[in-house]
């Protein structure tokens, strides 16, 4: 879990502040938790194991990190609350079909004023899609980290220059473990699922469909080809959070993308509301 421990080939560990420690990998360890052949590495308090380390010790480092970055957090939060502009945490694994999505969903916006940070560990290709719709984007490359924080998020937020009531579309690193942890500063997570990962998707990876106000099944044109069941999909997603909203959508075939522009147009108009409620 990279909140507490990154681990390179050789063995070294980075924690916070980027600050590399030795530590060897000895797997002899006799606190496993076993169920029959099965071992579970997660039954602890801090919900992960590191050679050598104690419990104790690794919830002071998760929370010396997501403090830091909920300070960044709150910083966004912040500037995007002067502007009324909504942010979404768009979150998912790779091929779930983030980008083709987020390209269909700015054509059908229209004139709404948005913005959009994509964060892939290299390449500009996906802001490169983006930008071929005509919105403004900015990529932020993460090198070996596997998720935006609040601190990048604030540097894109820089080169973006936001109109007031825009919509911000961040589309995190492709992948459902650490993104859930680490708050950006948005109003809403936004979980994406192909239907072709299948339906205990949301079982396996229960922290992100927790943290996610909304969850979109995508690629449903392809349902039929896959034996999904999307009914048992969304009774899984229900099962983690019993709030999630779900809506089964086809980027490919335009089928749901009323539903979806329709949610996003009350996301913001709420948003703007509630601001106006504040003043």
């Amino acid at each position: 879990m990279c909140t507490v421990c990154g681990c390179d080939g050789d063995g070294v560990k980075i924690e916070a502040g980027g600050h590399s420690h030795a530590h060897g990998h000895d797997h002899h360890h006799h606190h496993h938790h076993h169920h029959g052949q099965d071992i579970h590495f997660g039954a602890g308090p801090a919900g992960v194991e590191v050679p050598g380390m104690s419990q104790e010790r690794l919830i002071e480092i998760e929370t010396s990190i997501l403090s830091k970055n909920d300070a960044y957090a709150d910083g966004n939060r912040a500037r995007l609350a002067e502007l009324n502009a909504l942010a979404l945490n768009l979150v998912s694994s790779p091929g779930s079909g983030k980008t083709t999505l987020l390209c269909k969903t700015i054509e059908a916006l229209g004139d709404q004023p948005l913005a959009v940070i994509e964060g892939d560990q290299q390449t500009s290709a996906d802001a490169d899609r983006i930008r071929e719709t005509g919105a403004r984007a900015v990529q932020v490359n993460t090198g070996k980290g596997c998720h935006l924080d609040g601190h990048m998020v604030g540097h894109a937020l820089d080169h973006l220059a936001l109109d007031p009531g825009a919509i911000l579309f961040i589309e995190n690193v492709g992948n459902l473990v650490c993104p859930a942890a680490f708050d950006l500063g948005e109003d809403a997570k936004v979980a994406i699922l192909s239907v072709t990962e299948g339906e205990d998707k949301p079982l396996k990876y229960p922290d992100m469909f927790t943290a996610s106000k909304l969850a979109i099944l995508n690629k449903i044109d392809l349902a039929p080809y896959c034996d999904i069941d999307l009914d048992l999909f969304e009774t899984h997603l229900r099962r983690v959070n019993p709030e999630i909203e779900i809506l089964r959508v086809s980027a490919r075939t335009g089928e749901g993308m009323e539903a979806w522009i329709a949610w996003l147009r009350q996301a913001l108009a709420a948003k703007t509301a509630q601001a106006a409620a504040a003043e």
